[in-house]
């Protein structure tokens, strides 16, 4: 297939990213697609330096099915060039976290075969220094980009990709042990791409939207590439600061954002003159993920930007979106992340693989158009994450009598103590309702006689003291007494990974 005349991309069923940017493109190819601190692309420029990307893979590099690229770099529109430019040449990219040290980034780059490895200013010094196993060449995005695209044709002929080939390669953060390789495929992508857009209400080609979360991170990647997709406004954001989200927000007519817990408990901490500036936006919806909202958090969302914007996202990389909270029950269902997504079907099994009743706990799987191919060179990990063409994750959740569900914890959290399961996010839940508590988090240690005992992490909000007894005192108000954690250590904030998912091995490495 020739691209020169910027055709429509062989890829089945037009499940693939480029499809939708080019179809933008051909309706109003000068209008600006997507800016970052330093640029900003039409969506005509963009579709031609994406066919220079994937055409520089196809000339200038020995590619296969079993050979992969790499990236690590902050947010940036290059970014988003070489992830559409790679999938349109076939080419799975594996998306790493910058912010590992350069030790793991080469631990994935060899165990995704990784051939060419796409990197930042700032980030180069320190990848240009490793040594790789499979790694041939390192293209710097800046000055040597832009040589590496203006050398390739930008026309010539395409593979055929099919819509189940792998799109990305996002790598799990490896909080329990070796991270996972989890291939994305482009039929994953697009039909998430749809459902958010039926969901969500913010990706027609008339919105514009806020990208804040890094694009290595599946959620962050996928909420701003669904805007491109219909043929939307994309404005990106590398490094997050509060009071510049919220003059953009403000200032800028952005209609939809996705922000973690993370980032709102950063906005709330501004002083009062300075969220009183920039109150009042254009914004339809907000979208949270990546961990739960405390309470107080969410009344402070829907009293900030309004009560008819906030959606609480559950998902994970390998299953995608699986539920959604929409602003209506936000506060009608408390802890809870709403109803199955689109197209989603939800099974919640007890440990003899029976189906749950309601309100009864269980292991929650999936089966969608969106759901993971597996784990990369990982047969055994693949093989428990799949039954009969359901996923699971390990997450441990509840469903009411209207059909909304509850997730209790994951499976590999759970502490038992005495011989009883005991969730710690319900606990949690509970902490977060004390009007001295910002953020909790809650694990099991080892015990001599109990086997494990429940320890609290907790943030205090400002100015606020941690008085250990009476927190055990409240908390037994609303739970039994065997919920009550024996020990609180006041903390400044809780260890998060890039997407803002709580990182409790790092707690327990904190005992």
């Amino acid at each position: 297939m020739n691209i020169d005349e910027h055709q429509k991309p062989a890829i089945s069923e037009s499940l693939s990213l480029v499809s939708g940017i080019r179809a933008a493109m051909q309706l109003t190819p000068t209008k600006i697609a997507i800016t970052d601190s330093d640029s900003t692309r039409t969506y005509s420029e963009l579709i031609t330096r994406i066919d220079r990307v994937s055409m520089g893979f196809l000339e200038q590099m020995d590619l296969t099915s079993q050979v992969h690229a790499a990236i690590v770099a902050g947010n940036s529109i290059e970014y988003v060039e070489v992830i559409a430019g790679a999938s349109q040449a076939g080419v799975p990219l594996a998306t790493i976290n910058p912010q590992l040290s350069a030790a793991e980034i080469t631990a994935i780059c060899d165990d995704a075969l990784a051939q060419v490895l796409f990197t930042d200013l700032h980030n180069a010094e320190r990848l240009l220094a490793c040594t790789f196993a499979s790694v041939k060449k390192i293209i710097v995005l800046g000055e040597d980009f832009e040589s590496w695209i203006s050398s390739s044709s930008g026309g010539g002929s395409l593979p055929e990709v099919s819509a189940d080939d792998v799109f990305t390669i996002p790598y799990t953060s490896g909080t329990t042990g070796r991270p996972k390789g989890v291939l994305v495929s482009h039929r994953s992508r697009i039909m998430t791409f749809h459902g958010m857009a039926a969901e969500y209400g913010c990706y027609t080609s008339e919105d514009r939207f806020l990208a804040i979360a890094p694009l290595c991170h599946g959620a962050g990647l996928a909420f701003a590439l669904a805007s491109l997709f219909f043929g939307g406004y994309v404005q990106l954001i590398n490094r997050f600061d509060a009071e510049t989200v919220l003059r953009i927000l403000h200032e800028d007519n952005i209609t939809g954002v996705f922000m973690v817990p993370t980032h709102f408990h950063k906005i709330f901490a501004l002083t009062p003159e300075t969220l009183r500036q920039y109150q009042g936006t254009e914004l339809g919806s907000i979208i949270s993920n990546a961990a739960p909202l405390p309470h107080a958090t969410k009344e402070r969302i829907l009293e900030y930007f309004g009560d008819d914007l906030l959606h609480e996202t559950y998902g994970s990389t390998e299953a995608s979106i699986v539920s959604n909270l929409r602003p209506e029950d936000q506060r009608r269902k408390q802890n809870c992340v709403g109803l199955p997504f689109d197209t989603n079907l939800i099974s919640l099994r007890n440990e003899q693989g029976e189906e749950c009743g309601p309100d009864e706990p269980g292991e929650l799987f999936s089966s969608s158009p969106y759901l993971f191919n597996g784990y990369w060179n990982n047969p055994d990990e693949t093989e428990a994450a799949f039954n009969a063409g359901w996923v699971t994750v390990g997450d441990i959740a509840r469903r009411d009598a209207d059909g909304y569900l509850y997730i209790i914890d994951r499976k590999k959290d759970m502490v038992l103590s005495g011989g009883i399961n005991i969730y710690p996010r319900e606990i949690e839940n509970v902490l977060e309702q004390h009007a001295a508590i910002a953020e909790a988090a809650v694990i099991g240690v080892p015990d001599d006689k109990w086997g494990e005992r429940l320890k609290a992490f907790v943030v205090p909000c400002d100015g606020e003291q941690i008085i250990p007894d009476q927190l055990a005192a409240f908390v037994e108000t609303l739970l039994a007494k065997y919920k009550v954690p024996r020990e609180y250590q006041a903390i400044k904030e809780l260890p998060r990974n890039a997407g803002g998912k709580l990182l409790k091995a790092a707690l327990r490495e904190m005992t």
